[in-house]
């Protein structure tokens, strides 16, 4: 029987998107929300919201009894993660199961089994799933994990067991540099992910990351919506995404789709995940699963037609999958872009403040979730991530032509942000080859300067005084009013012109 009501236990636009499942289903929707977050698009868009506390994610997000509380308060009869916070904490997933909420993912021992890299890499190789070639034993005996490095081949990697997003890892090239490496993965991996349990592996130099999206259900079924190239990253973290992969035959599509059905099926996986390879000289390797839904999930929802958020509320209700893998197909090509609040000219930095204007490019295949508005406060104690950008195109051409257009015709002002470094790489002759990897950025963009492209400062300042303008805001009778009151002003004698004509 399907939900009635169902809680959100996320913020910005993954609980927008959710929210919009749940209401175009018939199902009520619970919001939570901290102090900053009383306003947001979220909170007001849900049946009910619960504030849940002050900012820090620990005290409000990360808060299982609270979210727990909210659960009982509002009578809700399941929860829905999202992504980032709880969404891949097996202690929530099993207080949910103790506590008879219905957790919208998979079971509890599944999320702990394939959330350590090294338990996950001992399952895939079980299944025959290929893993790249590695190390996981005594690693307190620096001489056999020398002897096994040697084996393995430099470079080498070291990796945290319960890590992701880069914490804990640390490339070695040569046996030198191992004590070294293994001592800091270690401690990264304890102040990250409170374990300090770290492995090895033969590090890839230039390769693509292609990840498979996957879908199970109670009853055994198991089917996989195809690939995502995620190559493009910063410090280990996604910035665009596509589907499909221009690097795979489709030959090699359908083999990688099935390791994944196979992964899943060896996992004993529920619900929406997604198994994350890296693909090397026509080669495919098992790198790790993701237990939850992903950021990029909409650009296989707009080249499928599969709706892969309410597909996740389907099964949890107990639903059977009815689809099948032959009836799942593929049409154009659908490019992401991470839309961040963060400054270029500073590395990068977060930015935070008030986003005094917020408009998103609209038309045909063009889709975006977004957590935020004109007015929205972005502060620092979250993902600096504003919005999701997706387009799609008959061809990858049309696609990264659609995108072109919709980054040039997004505005957000009020804080930095990211959107003429994303036209500048998806602008870059060897991203229209198709030519990518994980090290692209690095390769491409070390010296990139923020300020090559977008309109120079005149433009944007003589725009905005048209703008003011247009709206009534200063008129000429308006700032010689003002010029009265303040004698310094150089409007006094500026007349009775006005900008626009």
């Amino acid at each position: 029987m399907m939900f009635k009501k169902i809680l959100i236990a996320n913020r910005a636009e993954i609980a927008v998107r959710v929210i919009r499942a749940c209401q175009e289903m018939g199902i009520c929707t619970v919001a939570v929300y901290s102090e900053v977050d009383s306003k947001a698009p979220h909170v007001q868009l849900a049946d009910e919201a619960v504030l849940i506390g002050p900012p820090a994610p620990s005290e409000s997000y990360l808060n299982i009894d609270k979210i727990i509380a909210a659960v009982r308060q509002t009578g809700a009869e399941a929860i829905h993660p999202g992504y980032g916070f709880l969404s891949e904490n097996p202690e929530f997933a099993r207080r949910c199961e103790a506590e008879g909420i219905v957790f919208i993912g998979p079971k509890s021992d599944v999320i702990a089994k394939m959330g350590n890299k090294v338990e996950a890499k001992k399952v895939m190789n079980s299944a025959g799933v290929p893993t790249v070639p590695g190390y996981n034993g005594d690693m307190g005996d620096l001489v056999k994990v020398a002897a096994e490095c040697g084996k393995i081949g430099y470079p080498v990697i070291v990796k945290a067991a319960a890590g992701g997003g880069g914490k804990g890892m640390h490339v070695v090239e040569t046996e030198a540099d191992l004590a070294l490496a293994l001592e800091t993965a270690r401690r990264e991996a304890k102040s990250a992910f409170g374990d300090d349990t770290v492995f090895i592996e033969k590090y890839l130099a230039d390769t693509r990351h292609i990840e498979i999206q996957v879908l199970g259900d109670n009853q055994g079924n198991v089917l996989h919506l195809f690939e995502r190239e995620c190559s493009i990253q910063r410090r280990h973290q996604k910035v665009i995404e596509e589907t499909p992969s221009p690097a795979l035959t489709p030959k090699m599509r359908e083999k990688m789709g099935l390791a994944g059905v196979m992964a899943a099926k060896a996992a004993g996986y529920t619900n929406a995940g997604t198994c994350e390879f890296m693909f090397a000289g026509g080669n495919f390797y098992f790198l790790e699963m993701n237990t939850r839904l992903q950021v990029e999930h909409a650009i296989t929802e707009m080249t499928t037609g599969v709706d892969i958020v309410k597909w996740q509320i389907r099964i949890a209700a107990g639903e059977e999958l009815t689809l099948s893998q032959s009836e799942i197909t593929q049409r154009g090509h659908a490019i992401e872009c991470r839309i961040y609040a963060e400054d270029p000219e500073k590395g990068f930095m977060p930015s935070t403040g008030t986003v005094h204007r917020f408009e998103a490019p609209s038309g045909m295949n063009v889709r975006h979730d977004s957590g935020i508005e004109s007015g929205s406060v972005v502060t620092p104690y979250y993902d600096p991530m504003l919005a999701k950008l997706i387009v799609s195109g008959e061809t990858r051409d049309d696609a990264i032509r659609k995108m072109d257009w919709a980054l040039s015709n997004y505005l957000a002002l009020g804080v930095a942000t990211n959107l003429n470094f994303l036209k500048a790489i998806i602008n870059h002759p060897e991203f229209k080859a198709g030519n990518l990897s994980t090290h692209f950025i690095e390769r491409y963009f070390k010296d990139w300067n923020p300020s090559e492209g977008g309109p120079p400062a005149e433009v944007l300042i003589a725009a905005a005084i048209e703008e003011a303008v247009r709206k009534g805001v200063a008129t000429a009778a308006d700032v010689i009013d003002v010029a009265a009151h303040d004698k310094q002003s150089p409007w006094k004698t500026a007349g009775k012109w006005r900008v626009g004509g």
